[in-house]
């Protein structure tokens, strides 16, 4: 299945979604989108090709080296860069030197393209920092689940990063 550009489309439809407290998903996933099941274990195994690929594992060590680098430990969500904060994905574009100030944040296809990385690659990305954090915690008074804070994504985030680095001596060298 390719579209007029030659690339592989998606094998599902991504379905944008809002919660109350953040606004639209920057990565495009949402629990609707499992109608071909096929098409699932397809995309989930190019989201693992990329981040075992060369440009997936650069992307991932600069990833580490930013947030290593990092003065005020924390990440922030729902942008690259705000203010000197940064998410996963802006942690590399410090250490890459990429003016992020022009990138729409909720293009993956254009950050992917601007950091060499499959745009499913970037969705992942995305999805981890801004979507996957729960603090486990629930708020009656609020009736959600208490939001994780920035320090907290950070220790989450860098976790996963290093996880995802696949040689062994980088560990060694750089953390």
């Amino acid at each position: 299945m390719t579209v007029a550009s030659g690339r592989p489309s998606l094998p599902f439809q991504f379905v944008h979604f809002q919660s109350a407290e953040r606004g639209m998903s920057r990565s495009g996933y949402s629990e609707d989108y499992i109608d071909d099941q096929w098409g699932f274990i397809r995309y989930r195994g190019m989201v693992a090709s990329a981040t075992r690929g060369k440009r997936g594992q650069s992307l991932f060590r600069d990833i580490l080296i930013g947030m290593n680098g990092m003065i005020c430990k924390r990440l922030i969500a729902d942008e690259l860069e705000t203010e000197g904060s940064v998410c996963a994905i802006g942690a590399a574009g410090k250490v890459r030197g990429v003016d992020m100030s022009g990138l729409d944040p909720d293009d993956p296809d254009t950050v992917a393209g601007t950091f060499n990385i499959a745009d499913c690659l970037a969705r992942e990305i995305v999805w981890m920092n801004d979507e996957v954090g729960s603090t486990g915690e629930w708020i009656e008074s609020e009736r959600r689940w208490r939001p994780e804070s920035p320090e907290e994504r950070f220790i989450r985030m860098r976790k996963w990063v290093r996880s995802q680095i696949t040689d062994p001596l980088f560990d060694v060298v750089w953390c």
